[in-house]
């Protein structure tokens, strides 16, 4: 007998009680200026080698 998967799903509501739960507790969130990646250091080539060597 095979069991059917469940496919998880977000609501809007259980995101917005992760959120609060996770600001409660202490956490921060960091707001990054539109355009930027947020990423420190910027430097060298963005592209990956997907070739096995």
């Amino acid at each position: 007998m095979n069991k059917k998967t469940v496919k998880a799903t977000l609501t809007s509501a259980m995101i917005e009680a992760q959120t609060t739960a996770f600001l409660k507790s202490g956490g921060t969130v960091e707001y990054v200026e539109k355009g930027k990646s947020g990423r420190f250091d910027a430097k060298g080539s963005k592209q990956i080698d997907l070739k096995a060597n």
